[in-house]
């Protein structure tokens, strides 16, 4: 059985968390209490169980901004965002009567001066430790993370945001932590942009904050630069993947089936409904996550069978059953009910995405790949790309759904003319909701042609003619050919300038296999080779997210991990671009062509 997060990144996490956190404490035998903010909760459920905390001598979990009876005689841990409303929290457990007999301290990251001073002059005398622990991120799966922060879209994109600068302040600490985890000091690269230069900003941002990070380290020492690189895209870099119908069963699921914080509902035979995570701790979630649905389609009368027969053996053990073996069976039952459920709910799953295929997006996907990909099935360019998205207009789809194709063709076109979009918003019937195609403008993305439409240039394609695709599934996210070309040091300088020295094995020609051996915090070493760190500002899709783990199981040398500001489904980043315009109708009056 997987023990706390028995998965990449969150097992590097939750050592880190046991090495700093729970170390300082097990020092006392007695039991203690753990009290968490929103983040930190988040983050250690994302990392480990309550039954790992318990082992650690931990009893109870509480929150920090909930009211909660004193135990005065119970030392308390405080794991905490290092924030006004936190420390304010804080003093208020210990003015004017102490909760707790005392308190261990621990910050995610770097705490202000003026806040720690408010903290050490209300309660010195009752903290027993006091440290900032560098984890402000995420560990969402083994190779991706997350800032944790949707809001973030809006500060960055809106015109004219207030806390654009504080934001990518922010999250170039939450990256620097990230960094710091891992034990890697990177080269920083970014995608070069000649309309917007948040990527570069961020890029100046992080690379800053690095080397003053490992300047201050606690060995006293200088740190040089590890084997490993980060790289930093604009989601404007592909507005394509995160529109398209993606048919892998991860990303498929998360666009169609209504499934909030991993947990999917489903129905039972007797009609009843339950809910199940969709987590790492699913051995089977793992194996089909990255899977196209027709594989998984396949898998389905296979979980079916083993079903049966095991509920067969189940029935049969029971009429042979003896004294002695009772006990044994009963060590095996809680693995064989947890296996039968993760089948049960994959089953259900499946067939719920099936139906919605076949109900739906079966009739949009050859039209969505023949925009994005700019041919059809068989090779041949698609010259007319009206042509192509006039059946999904006549079609009865939702208008998501056309909103979605739409954006496609625009994409396809790196903009269209004014008069041409005005009759397409009025075929979707969004004369109102212009927003949700009009407000890509903020994002640095082509809606409206214009006469220097030279300036934005489609990124050249990695040739993928010899590789095995399913006909609704020809497209392949950009962010893949950025992975591969940066491990193969194809990255063209001009297009990824660097913000700071790489390291000479992402400088040179030299194959990823030739790299030294890197020493990681963890246990023991994920990967032999170096690190390929993305972060892709505004967003990143689940069809991203996959790319990171087929370019490390290709490359078995270097280890790709994906991050971001936050996880998209297309239809959270539709609702997140129609609100970067408040007044779509008064930000953007689009003129008729004039002859």
């Amino acid at each position: 059985m997987a023990t706390a997060a028995d998965h990449g990144l969150k097992t590097i996490v939750w050592q880190r968390i046991k090495d700093t956190l729970i170390a300082d404490c097990r020092k006392s035998e007695v039991w203690k209490i753990l009290i968490l903010d929103h983040f930190t909760t988040r983050l250690l459920s994302s990392c480990c169980k309550m039954s790992d905390l318990m082992s650690e001598g931990i009893t109870i979990v509480e929150d920090l901004h909930k009211n909660r009876e004193p135990v005065p005689e119970m030392k308390a841990i405080y794991f905490m965002r290092p924030t006004a409303m936190c420390i304010d929290a804080f003093i208020n457990d210990f003015k004017p009567k102490p909760k707790y007999k005392a308190a261990y301290v621990f910050f995610t990251d770097f705490c202000p001066d003026d806040l720690f001073d408010k903290m050490k002059k209300s309660c010195a005398k009752h903290i027993k430790v006091c440290k900032e622990i560098n984890i402000s991120f995420l560990p969402l799966e083994a190779q991706v993370f997350s800032c944790d922060n949707a809001e973030a879209f809006k500060s960055i994109y809106t015109p004219n945001s207030q806390d654009r600068d504080q934001t990518l302040e922010t999250i170039a600490d939450q990256i620097v932590t990230l960094c710091a985890t891992l034990d890697e000091y990177p080269g920083v690269r970014f995608k070069k942009d000649l309309n917007l230069n948040y990527g570069k900003k961020l890029a100046e941002l992080v690379d800053n904050k690095l080397a003053r990070h490992y300047e201050l380290d606690d060995n006293s020492k200088k740190k040089g630069k590890t084997q490993a690189q980060l790289l930093i895209v604009d989601r404007a870099l592909d507005p394509v993947s995160p529109i398209l119908h993606e048919l892998t069963y991860q990303a498929m699921a998360f666009d169609l089936i209504p499934i909030k914080d991993n947990a999917y509902e489903y129905k039972l035979k007797d009609g009843s409904k339950k809910e199940a995570l969709l987590t790492e701790e699913d051995e089977l979630w793992v194996k089909l996550r990255h899977m196209h649905i027709a594989e998984v389609a396949g898998q389905i009368p296979k979980l079916v069978k083993e079903i049966s027969a095991s509920r067969g053996e189940k029935k049969q053990s029971d009429e042979k059953i003896s004294i002695g073996g009772l006990s044994q069976l009963m060590k095996k039952m809680p693995a064989f009910r947890k296996q039968v459920t993760q089948k049960t709910v994959h089953i259900s799953l499946a067939e719920d995405l099936m139906s919605h295929y076949q109900k739906n997006v079966e009739k949009l996907c050859k039209a969505e790949q023949d925009l994005a990909v700019g041919a059809d099935a068989e090779g041949q360019k698609v010259k007319d790309p009206m042509r192509t998205l006039l059946p999904v207009l006549l079609h009865p789809h939702d208008t998501t759904d056309k909103i979605r194709a739409v954006l496609l063709y625009i994409f396809s076109l790196n903009g269209t003319t004014a008069e041409n979009l005005n009759k397409l918003i009025q075929h979707v019937k969004i004369e109102d909701e212009r927003g949700y195609i009009l407000n890509w403008e903020h994002l640095g993305v082509p809606i409206l042609s214009t006469p220097s439409m030279f300036s934005f240039r489609k990124q050249s394609r990695r040739d993928r003619s010899d590789e095995e695709t399913y006909k609704v599934s020809r497209w392949t996210p950009i962010i893949k050919d950025v992975m591969e070309d940066a491990v193969e040091n194809k990255l063209e300088v001009k297009d990824w300038p660097y913000q700071s020295e790489c390291p000479s094995a992402w400088n040179g020609s030299r194959a990823v296999s030739a790299r030294q051996k890197h020493k990681g915090s963890s246990p023991d070493d994920l990967r032999s080779g170096s690190r390929l760190i993305l972060f892709v500002l505004g967003g990143v899709t689940y069809s991203e997210m996959r790319c990171a783990y087929e370019v490390t199981h290709a490359n078995k040398s270097c280890e790709v991990i994906i991050g971001s500001t936050h996880i998209l489904t297309p239809r959270s980043l539709l609702e997140d671009i129609y609100k970067l315009g408040k007044q779509p109708m008064e930000s953007f009056t689009i003129e008729e062509d004039k002859p």
